[in-house]
């Protein structure tokens, strides 16, 4: 903690182009997951759909990541009603989680790695979970409001 965030650009379920270093003013919750569809990931990325506006912050920006393909996010994102940016890190496949020291190699996917940045990109806070291991959103809060 405390390192500026590597910075990337990955394609949001949409296909648009999203880069992390465009988000600097914003306080920013990284959620790396291994896969749309699947019942852990799902749980999680519907609790911060639910839960995000009780950041209690209008300048918190939450982008998931995974390697799972766009077309794919995009359908999950659409199942879920799901509104803020999930990033597609399939090709080079994981190349960003592996930059996040969260990529799974024996499965070929991204691990439950959370990053809070401050407004200036440096990390503040993370936490990494094995594959099956949930995260808590009240974690990101307390994080969110130390900074």
């Amino acid at each position: 903690m405390g390192e500026t965030a590597p910075d990337f650009e990955l394609p949001d379920q949409h296909g648009a182009p999203v880069r992390l270093s465009e988000a600097r003013g914003h306080l920013v919750v990284l959620v790396f997951f291994p896969h749309a569809f699947t019942p852990t990931c799902t749980g999680e990325l519907c609790t911060i759909r639910d839960e995000g506006p009780a950041f209690g912050r209008e300048d918190v920006l939450t982008l998931g990541v995974s390697c799972d393909p766009s077309p794919a996010l995009g359908a999950f994102a659409r199942a879920e009603g799901i509104d803020y940016p999930l990033l597609s890190d399939f090709w080079p496949h994981g190349e960003v989680a592996k930059r996040y020291g969260v990529f799974f190699e024996p499965r070929g996917f991204a691990t439950r790695g959370t990053f809070v940045l401050d407004r200036e990109g440096v990390v503040r806070w993370k936490v990494v979970n094995g594959p099956g291991d949930p995260r808590s959103t009240e974690d990101y809060r307390r994080a969110l409001a130390a900074l």
